[in-house]
């Protein structure tokens, strides 16, 4: 099966107990969103933090569409809850473009296209 790889960046906000609080609420999400990031075609997520940078990798089925999935988000009312309930701990980055949240970033390395 063909994947397709995002990594994205977002920032938190400097507070240890928000942090603590956004780690405890990703420990199990709400069911409704696990079901609507596999309906959408998201294979597998993971969620990195170093300070109060947080990095996401998602992989995704070969026919994913970020704009399919931000338009089945934006219809469903409890991502939209959740959505708005991260934004209590979550900031974006300086390098965020407007009206985005998290954040594409540019892959600078890949060891597999070295030359042996």
């Amino acid at each position: 099966m063909s994947r397709q790889r995002y990594c994205l960046a977002l920032d938190l906000v400097d507070d240890p107990a928000l942090i603590a609080e956004y780690e405890r609420l990703h420990q199990r999400i709400w069911p409704e969103i696990a079901d609507h990031l596999r309906g959408v075609g998201v294979l597998d997520m993971q969620i990195w933090r170093l300070g109060t940078r947080l990095f996401m990798v998602m992989e995704t089925a070969a026919n994913f569409s970020a704009q399919a999935m931000d338009n089945a988000s934006a219809e469903n009312p409890k991502v939209q809850e959740w959505e708005d309930l991260m934004w209590a701990f979550q900031k974006p980055t300086p390098w965020t473009e407007p009206g985005n949240k998290w954040q594409a970033m540019a892959r600078i390395f890949s060891l597999a296209e070295q030359p042996r």
